[in-house]
């Protein structure tokens, strides 16, 4: 199990609940992931501790988990492409499959040395998305690892960056908006050029001459997450799942969670489509009107 450490300020269902630092976990990723694509740009390290992802001009590379996932809890820490990593895009995600996919997506664009990575994420269902929101971070997230979270229930999607929620998804079914509930995802993660339009729209250009560019991960963490089974049930309907894993799956965002959650969309959300009306000039998306999303 995971070592949890926490803010002081944060209490301590807050802490289980939303997630904190995960500063140790038993997890391998030789046991839990299989590097996919980048003929040897990929690599597992320190015994399974460790995996990188490099790119280079003739490739990038990714990796993916060996389990299916239906609902629950993940964590990876990430270390993000140090110093100028304009044109690249490492993407974290997980994905069904299918032409008619679910996806929750986190995508860390990289730019010029000194300016921010804008946190990129998405919500699909049946196939489409087109439910960005966009983000800056409060710290330099290629100093040092941090932890990326996703949960995942019937009710809602909450994106979380050490343990501070940065975006809510609520299942707005009842208003005809699709939601991913149906299908298990698979986690996936890539490192790949994308100077087409990851950094300025496209207008500035990756440097091959600072290649390969290397992002690093470490202590996955789904001890909290439904493993999908070929029978067609999951982990969290056997008699052994766990208590926490149980209230995640009804877990939702708590007063501390809201105003946690408002402080980042008010100081560092850089685009949410939602707001933008030019886009959207025959009206605003239901669930943006519904509510927040």
């Amino acid at each position: 199990m995971a070592t949890i450490l926490c803010p002081p300020n944060y209490v301590l269902l807050i802490s289980l609940m939303v997630g904190c630092f995960v500063a140790a976990s038993a997890s391998n990723f030789y046991q839990d992931f299989q590097v996919t694509w980048g003929d040897g740009r990929g690599k597992i390290l320190n015994n399974g501790e460790l995996l990188t992802l490099s790119l280079d001009k003739a490739s990038g590379s990714g990796f993916q988990s060996n389990n299916e996932y239906l609902f629950g809890k993940i964590d990876m820490q990430i270390k993000l492409v140090p110093g100028n990593s304009a044109g690249t895009v490492t993407a974290y995600y997980l994905r069904s499959e299918g032409t008619s996919w679910d996806e929750i997506d986190f995508e860390f664009l990289g730019n010029l040395s000194g300016d921010p990575y804008i946190v990129h994420t998405n919500v699909f269902s049946q196939g489409k998305g087109n439910k960005e929101q966009q983000f800056y971070l409060w710290f330099d997230p290629t100093a040092d690892f941090h932890t990326y979270s996703i949960l995942w229930n019937a009710q809602h999607i909450v994106l979380y960056v050490d343990g501070t929620p940065i975006r809510e998804f609520k299942n707005s079914e009842s208003i005809g908006v699709p939601y991913p509930k149906n299908l298990p995802m698979r986690i996936y993660s890539s490192l790949w050029n994308a100077d087409d339009w990851a950094t300025r729209g496209g207008l500035v250009k990756t440097d091959w001459t600072q290649a390969p560019f290397t992002a690093s991960y470490r202590n996955f963490n789904a001890d909290n997450a439904c493993v999908w089974w070929s029978s067609g049930s999951t982990s969290c309907t056997s008699s052994n799942s766990n208590s926490t894993r149980s209230v995640l799956l009804s877990e939702e965002l708590d007063s501390t969670g809201q105003e946690r959650l408002q402080w980042v969309q008010k100081n560092y959300m850089v685009y949410n489509y939602c707001t933008d009306t030019k886009r959207f000039p025959q009206g605003l998306p239901p669930e943006c009107t519904a509510s927040k999303s």
